[in-house]
């Protein structure tokens, strides 16, 4: 069985968080990979392009709503569909 969903242009901003005003849950229908800094990251919570730098949680830390505390990595940023 062939798979026939057409991929999405990646935007510049994307996020995970569905309550998010930049999250498209149409993109996460593929499988999303970050390349930061030369290396490969699977673990972006929410990234921006065109400014450079990406958010990742911080180990298992959680606000008093229950997501998950992130810091913002500053870098060169390559999104791509795995």
């Amino acid at each position: 069985m062939t798979e026939t969903t057409e991929r999405l242009p990646l935007p510049d901003r994307l996020s995970t968080d569905p309550q998010s005003p930049f999250h498209v849950a149409a993109h996460f229908e593929h499988e999303i990979g970050v390349r930061f800094n030369g290396k490969d990251r699977f673990d972006v919570e929410e990234y921006c392009v065109s400014e450079g730098w990406i958010k990742v949680a911080v180990a298992k830390k959680v606000d008093r709503r229950g997501r998950p505390l992130t810091v913002k990595l500053k870098g060169v940023i390559e999104v791509f569909y795995r």
